[in-house]
C-alpha cells in the first residue's frame, strides 16, 4: 500500500473521529491541534488497527503525534518484509 493510499484512508478516520475539516488534516498537523484529546488519540489508533489490520503497541502509539508520524508508521508496518 502506498503512502498516498494510507494518507487518504487515515485522513478519513481523523475527519470522522474529530469532526474536523478535511483541509485541516495535513502532514504536519498535530492530532492535538486538530482537536484530539487523549481518548480521541486512542480511538484513532483503534480505528487504524481495524482499518489496516495491524496491531499498534502502546509504546509505538504514544510516539504518533502528527498526521505524518501516523502515516509513516502505518506505511512502514504495512510494507514490512
Amino acid at each position: 500500500m502506498t503512502a498516498s493510499e494510507i494518507l487518504h484512508r487515515f485522513t478519513h478516520i481523523v475527519v470522522e473521529q474529530l469532526a474536523c475539516a478535511l483541509d485541516d488534516v495535513v502532514a504536519d498537523a498535530a492530532l492535538r491541534d486538530l482537536g484530539a484529546d487523549s481518548l480521541d488519540e486512542i480511538e484513532i489508533i483503534i480505528f487504524c488497527e481495524e482499518e489496516f489490520g495491524i496491531n499498534i503497541p502502546d509504546e509505538d502509539a504514544a510516539k504518533l503525534k502528527t498526521v505524518l508520524d501516523c502515516v509513516n508508521y502505518l506505511h512502514a508496518e504495512l510494507n514490512r518484509n
